[in-house]
């Protein structure tokens, strides 16, 4: 497994709660929800890393 770590994200609170949202909509925790939307962000930005690394997490309905 990668490793992980751990760092401090300010946000404004309607932006939390609604990422918080999508994600007990998506039945994924709120640190899991931001991690997949940044994937997903890095990915369709064609800045994904290199050589794997970062596992497709999207349900069905979104691939």
């Amino acid at each position: 497994m990668a490793e992980r770590k751990s760092f401090l994200l300010r946000v404004d609170r309607e932006t939390l709660d609604a990422v918080q949202r999508w994600a007990n909509d998506d039945l994924r925790s709120l640190n899991g929800q931001i991690e997949f939307l940044l994937r997903r962000a890095l990915r369709d930005a064609g800045r994904a890393p290199k050589g794997g690394g970062m596992p497709d997490t999207a349900p069905e309905s979104e691939t």
